[in-house]
Protein backbone atom coordinates (compact mmCIF):
# COMPACT_ATOMS: atom_id res chain seq x y z
CA UNK A 1 0.00 0.00 0.00
CA UNK A 2 1.28 3.45 -0.91
CA UNK A 3 1.90 5.74 2.05
CA UNK A 4 -0.08 8.95 1.84
CA UNK A 5 1.99 12.12 1.77
CA UNK A 6 0.93 14.38 4.61
CA UNK A 7 0.98 18.16 4.60
CA UNK A 8 -0.32 18.85 8.11
CA UNK A 9 2.98 20.49 9.12
CA UNK A 10 3.51 22.41 5.89
CA UNK A 11 4.09 26.16 6.04
CA UNK A 12 1.64 26.57 3.14
CA UNK A 13 -2.05 27.11 4.01
CA UNK A 14 -3.13 25.55 0.68
CA UNK A 15 -1.16 22.37 1.43
CA UNK A 16 -2.64 22.10 4.92
CA UNK A 17 -6.14 22.64 3.52
CA UNK A 18 -5.61 19.91 0.93
CA UNK A 19 -4.36 17.64 3.71
CA UNK A 20 -7.61 18.19 5.62
CA UNK A 21 -10.22 18.00 2.82
CA UNK A 22 -8.29 17.45 -0.39
CA UNK A 23 -9.85 14.39 -1.94
CA UNK A 24 -12.90 14.51 -4.15
CA UNK A 25 -15.07 12.35 -1.89
CA UNK A 26 -14.50 14.64 1.09
CA UNK A 27 -15.34 17.75 -0.90
CA UNK A 28 -18.49 16.10 -2.27
CA UNK A 29 -19.51 15.04 1.25
CA UNK A 30 -19.11 18.65 2.39
CA UNK A 31 -21.11 19.81 -0.66
CA UNK A 32 -23.90 17.38 0.23
CA UNK A 33 -23.84 18.52 3.86
CA UNK A 34 -24.43 22.08 2.65
CA UNK A 35 -27.29 20.71 0.53
CA UNK A 36 -28.88 19.18 3.65
CA UNK A 37 -27.59 15.61 3.77
CA UNK A 38 -27.01 14.47 7.35
CA UNK A 39 -27.17 10.69 7.48
CA UNK A 40 -24.79 8.06 6.20
CA UNK A 41 -27.45 6.63 3.87
CA UNK A 42 -28.18 10.05 2.36
CA UNK A 43 -24.51 10.60 1.56
CA UNK A 44 -24.18 7.06 0.19
CA UNK A 45 -27.23 7.39 -2.08
CA UNK A 46 -26.19 10.80 -3.37
CA UNK A 47 -22.57 9.92 -4.04
CA UNK A 48 -22.80 6.23 -4.93
CA UNK A 49 -19.52 5.74 -3.06
CA UNK A 50 -18.58 2.41 -1.47
CA UNK A 51 -19.57 2.23 2.20
CA UNK A 52 -16.00 1.61 3.38
CA UNK A 53 -14.73 4.71 1.56
CA UNK A 54 -17.61 6.83 2.86
CA UNK A 55 -16.98 5.58 6.40
CA UNK A 56 -13.29 6.49 6.15
CA UNK A 57 -13.97 9.96 4.70
CA UNK A 58 -16.66 10.75 7.28
CA UNK A 59 -14.29 9.67 10.05
CA UNK A 60 -11.53 11.91 8.65
CA UNK A 61 -13.91 14.89 8.40
CA UNK A 62 -15.11 14.32 11.98
CA UNK A 63 -11.54 13.87 13.27
CA UNK A 64 -10.54 17.06 11.44
CA UNK A 65 -13.36 19.06 13.00
CA UNK A 66 -15.19 19.69 9.69
CA UNK A 67 -18.21 17.57 10.66
CA UNK A 68 -19.47 16.35 13.99
CA UNK A 69 -21.42 13.20 14.66
CA UNK A 70 -24.59 13.85 16.64
CA UNK A 71 -27.66 11.87 17.68
CA UNK A 72 -30.35 11.92 15.01
CA UNK A 73 -32.62 14.94 15.26
CA UNK A 74 -35.70 12.72 15.04
CA UNK A 75 -34.78 10.80 18.21
CA UNK A 76 -34.04 7.55 16.36
CA UNK A 77 -30.96 5.42 17.03
CA UNK A 78 -29.21 6.80 13.94
CA UNK A 79 -26.33 9.27 13.97
CA UNK A 80 -26.18 12.39 11.84
CA UNK A 81 -23.25 14.35 10.48
CA UNK A 82 -23.48 18.08 11.00
CA UNK A 83 -21.16 20.80 9.71
CA UNK A 84 -19.18 22.50 12.44
CA UNK A 85 -18.24 26.18 12.22
CA UNK A 86 -14.95 25.00 10.67
CA UNK A 87 -16.99 23.05 8.10
CA UNK A 88 -19.33 25.95 7.41
CA UNK A 89 -16.26 28.09 6.72
CA UNK A 90 -15.74 25.91 3.61
CA UNK A 91 -18.84 27.47 1.99
CA UNK A 92 -16.85 29.98 -0.12
CA UNK A 93 -14.57 27.13 -1.26
CA UNK A 94 -17.54 25.05 -2.42
CA UNK A 95 -19.11 28.10 -4.11
CA UNK A 96 -15.80 28.89 -5.86
CA UNK A 97 -15.49 25.29 -7.12
CA UNK A 98 -19.12 25.36 -8.28
CA UNK A 99 -18.67 28.64 -10.12
CA UNK A 100 -15.41 27.48 -11.70
CA UNK A 101 -17.18 24.31 -12.84
CA UNK A 102 -20.10 26.27 -14.28
CA UNK A 103 -17.67 28.37 -16.34
CA UNK A 104 -15.24 25.63 -17.40
CA UNK A 105 -16.90 22.21 -17.28
CA UNK A 106 -20.09 22.62 -19.31
CA UNK A 107 -20.75 23.32 -22.94
CA UNK A 108 -22.73 26.51 -23.65
CA UNK A 109 -26.40 25.83 -22.92
CA UNK A 110 -25.69 22.49 -21.24
CA UNK A 111 -27.96 22.14 -18.21
CA UNK A 112 -26.47 21.93 -14.72
CA UNK A 113 -27.51 22.44 -11.12
CA UNK A 114 -27.48 26.00 -9.90
CA UNK A 115 -26.95 27.57 -6.49
CA UNK A 116 -29.45 30.35 -5.84
CA UNK A 117 -30.23 32.85 -3.11
CA UNK A 118 -33.16 31.34 -1.15
CA UNK A 119 -34.81 34.71 -0.55
CA UNK A 120 -34.76 36.02 -4.13
CA UNK A 121 -34.29 32.81 -6.12
CA UNK A 122 -31.51 34.40 -8.19
CA UNK A 123 -28.11 32.86 -8.96
CA UNK A 124 -25.20 34.09 -6.86
CA UNK A 125 -22.85 36.74 -8.18
CA UNK A 126 -19.42 35.45 -9.12
CA UNK A 127 -17.01 35.38 -6.20
CA UNK A 128 -14.30 37.98 -6.37
CA UNK A 129 -10.95 38.30 -4.66
CA UNK A 130 -10.72 41.78 -3.22
CA UNK A 131 -7.94 43.77 -1.62
CA UNK A 132 -8.38 45.24 1.82
CA UNK A 133 -9.51 48.50 0.21
CA UNK A 134 -12.02 46.75 -2.08
CA UNK A 135 -10.07 46.58 -5.35
CA UNK A 136 -10.64 43.46 -7.46
CA UNK A 137 -7.42 41.41 -7.61
CA UNK A 138 -6.10 38.91 -10.12
CA UNK A 139 -3.09 36.59 -9.70
CA UNK A 140 -0.63 39.20 -11.01
CA UNK A 141 -1.77 41.55 -8.23
CA UNK A 142 -0.74 39.18 -5.43
CA UNK A 143 2.43 37.68 -3.99
CA UNK A 144 3.05 34.95 -1.43
CA UNK A 145 5.33 35.90 1.44
CA UNK A 146 6.92 32.60 2.42
CA UNK A 147 8.31 31.91 5.85
CA UNK A 148 11.87 30.71 6.19
CA UNK A 149 12.34 26.95 6.37
CA UNK A 150 12.35 25.31 9.76
CA UNK A 151 15.39 23.20 10.43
Amino acid sequence: MVTRTRFDTSECPVARSVDAIGDWWSLLIVRDAFDGSRRFGEFQRSLGVAKNILTARLRTLVDGGVLESAPASDGSAYREYVLTPKGEALFPVIVALRQWGEQNSFAPGEPHSQLVDRRQGHPLRALEVLSEDGRRLNPADTAVHKVSSRR
